[in-house]
């Protein structure tokens, strides 16, 4: 970490070359891989055959099969608590329960969520006062964040939910410089010190996640006087991106490998193609591998103008399960990939689901420059899905680039 209070990147990792970078994440990988396969019961299995050492590159990586966040909650009854994933020999200083419910644990060393970095690139600081609003309570958001401000030497106030009116008389009387929390709150917060009369002068910075910030709500923050900043956060994974000065998407943390994939898939996406969003942890005590987030992201070309060499996301662009219910059958993303794996001269599908009267009707819109026979591909649909469709050719670029491989568009009246 930087020793200069003024440095604007946290390390000198933020801005060696990508090449760099690419030659220590994969030099580091098969030790992560071994680790993970020798000290977990569910990479031992999950991995078996899979020769550590050959696993150097994105495409070998690629190879390997996806743990599934939506997964958990079967793993996790199955073999509590959590799910044979945490390695053995490795401290666990907390757990905790997420909606599922799922449980996450927390390693014992410190910034064990890496949200140190985050905080630095928004202007956080050694001696800082932090008003912490992010919940202490089940779920790991306030620790995630408290953690990391007090790896920089920030002074953290643990102030959580609720309380509003509590809430914005402490962060006056402690003069707070910084906030963390949903930009939700952060605006109620600040409507309440304007309310109360409360001097609020303090507070010029906040790092914010949870919650989408459109820039109306920024450019009202800033009115305010707090300039705003966004990470993209998990309980399961820590930080997985932040927001710099440059405002131009979100930079990957050094401390994950990022990939985007068809969803339902393993299989990456090249650049500004909208899929899910993969995540690797570097991590000795949870040695996620390939772990699907579930969200939607795409990569931006080329680095930011900050300065931050590392792969840039264009944030959170929605949910990748998009599994619906169609004709009384649930269509999986999963299902989609396979019909188009059928085809090699397909590229790309999208299922759009509708209604006459009251019935459900199922199209696939399939993107190919090639002649393709419409029969086979509905005989190709109904086989992997059990439903008929509508088949609809259309060419290269034609479907949206948003992600979505089936797309609900029923109304109901």
């Amino acid at each position: 970490m930087s020793t200069d209070g003024l440095s604007a990147y946290f390390d000198d990792l933020e801005i060696c070359s990508p090449a760099e970078r690419e030659r220590q994440l994969f030099a580091a990988l098969p030790d992560q891989i071994a680790h993970a396969q020798a000290t977990t019961e569910f990479y031992q299995q999950a991995l078996a055959g899979v020769d550590p050492l050959a696993i150097t590159s994105r495409t070998a990586l690629a190879g390997l099969p996806v743990t599934r966040k939506s997964a958990l909650k079967a793993l996790q009854a199955a073999r509590p608590p959590f799910g044979g994933l945490v390695a053995r020999g490795e401290a666990i200083g907390r757990v905790f329960q997420s909606p599922g419910p799922i449980y996450e644990p927390q390693g014992n060393e410190p910034n064990f969520w890496r949200a140190a970095r985050a905080l630095h690139a928004a202007g956080f600081r050694a001696g800082d006062l932090v008003h912490n609003s992010f919940s202490y309570h089940f779920t790991p958001g306030g620790w995630i964040f408290d953690d990391g401000a007090r790896a920089l030497g920030c002074l953290v106030f643990p102030a959580g939910v609720g309380q509003t009116e509590q809430q914005a008389e402490a962060l006056a009387a402690l003069r707070t410089t910084g906030y963390c929390g949903t930009p939700g709150f952060l605006r109620t917060l600040l409507e309440k010190c304007r309310e109360l009369g409360l001097d609020h002068a303090s507070l010029s910075k906040a790092l914010v996640s949870g919650e989408a910030l459109p820039p109306s709500l920024r450019e009202l923050l800033a009115g305010y006087g707090v300039d705003v900043y966004q990470a993209y956060a998990t309980a399961d994974l820590g930080v997985i991106a932040y927001e710099t000065s440059a405002r131009a998407g979100l930079v990957v943390d050094e401390g994950v490998i990022v990939e985007i994939v068809r969803p339902g898939t393993g299989d990456p996406l090249p650049v500004g193609e909208v899929g899910e969003v993969l995540v690797t942890l570097l991590s000795a005590a949870y040695p996620l591998i390939r772990f699907a987030t579930g969200d939607l992201s795409k990569i931006l070309d080329g680095p930011s103008p900050c300065g931050r060499t590392n792969m840039r996301l264009a944030g959170w662009m929605g949910r990748a399960d998009q599994t619906t219910k169609i004709k009384g059958m649930f269509v999986h993303p999963e299902q989609v990939a396979e019909i188009l794996k059928a085809h090699p001269g397909l590229d790309k599908a999208r299922v759009v689901v509708g209604s006459e009267d009251n019935r459900d009707t199922m199209t696939v819109r399939l993107e190919t420059d090639q002649a393709i026979d419409i029969a086979l591909v509905a005989a190709t649909v109904k086989a992997v899905t059990k439903l008929s469709a509508v088949i609809e050719l259309v060419a290269p670029g034609s479907l949206p680039n948003d992600g979505k491989v089936i797309d609900d568009q029923r109304t109901y009246q």
